[in-house]
């Protein structure tokens, strides 16, 4: 169980990110957690990995505390190939396990490619792979998926999709997108504007697989815009 209470985040320069922030995620849970540019976001993620130790309070990780992460830039050494990338993490991915890995995303031959002879999506597919690599239990996703066209961004959903299915470990999934983030997780999280705490908590009961322009994917962003016409600007007040 994933336990998080952040009492404050206040940087050097004296802006406080967060405040009075909790959220819990259940092993195996895909929470989303969407909130405005400026929300705290992807400070929450750095603290809750440990990057960030400079706060007031309490992280409670999954045990055994293995964790992954993918960042909104796939972060792939020029200089190495695919495979040496993924070395880098997990030295054991190698061979006809390494190929099985890349297979998975579409990218089977590739293993002996340069990131500078890869499209953007592709970098991303390795990237995934290499936060999977070490087999999770906790996965922290910082807009993975940002910059990239519609196409490549719902093939990406869909293989982290079936990549957590087949290991199950808890995912917190950072977006500024709420279509994407209902198509994804079991759970959404909107933040307030800095300094952030959870505002709204929504549970995401369709079924899957859901593409994030699918009609009842819509309707549910239809109707929480509806009911909470400032949500994505970090105001959860209900209409008047």
């Amino acid at each position: 169980m994933l336990k998080v209470h952040i009492q404050d985040k206040t940087f050097a320069n004296g802006h406080c990110a967060l405040r009075d922030l909790h959220l819990e995620a259940r092993p195996g849970e895909l929470v989303a957690i969407v909130g405005p540019s400026g929300a705290g976001k992807s400070t929450l993620l750095k603290i809750i990995c440990g990057l960030d130790t400079q706060f007031q309070g309490q992280v409670q990780l999954p045990e055994p505390a293995q964790l992954g992460f993918m960042f909104q830039e796939p972060r792939l050494m020029p200089w190495l190939t695919v495979e040496q990338n993924l070395m880098l993490v997990n030295k054991t991915l190698t061979g006809a396990r390494l190929t099985e890995a890349l297979k998975r995303v579409g990218l089977g031959d590739c293993a002996d490619l340069y990131p500078g002879q890869l499209s953007g999506g592709m970098q991303r597919r390795v990237a995934l792979v290499r936060a999977f690599s070490v087999s999770p239990q906790l996965l922290l996703m910082d807009e993975p998926f940002q910059s990239l066209d519609a196409p490549n961004a719902e093939q990406l959903r869909a293989h982290l999709l079936e990549l957590w299915q087949a290991t199950r470990p808890t995912v917190l999934f950072v977006t500024h997108n709420l279509s994407e983030a209902l198509s994804l997780a079991d759970r959404v999280l909107f933040l307030t504007a800095g300094p952030s705490r959870v505002a709204l908590e929504v549970p995401v009961d369709l079924p899957r697989p859901r593409s994030q322009h699918a009609p009842a994917v819509q309707a549910m962003r239809h109707d929480l815009l509806t009911r909470y016409p400032d949500l994505l600007k970090g105001n959860a007040t209900p209409a008047a």
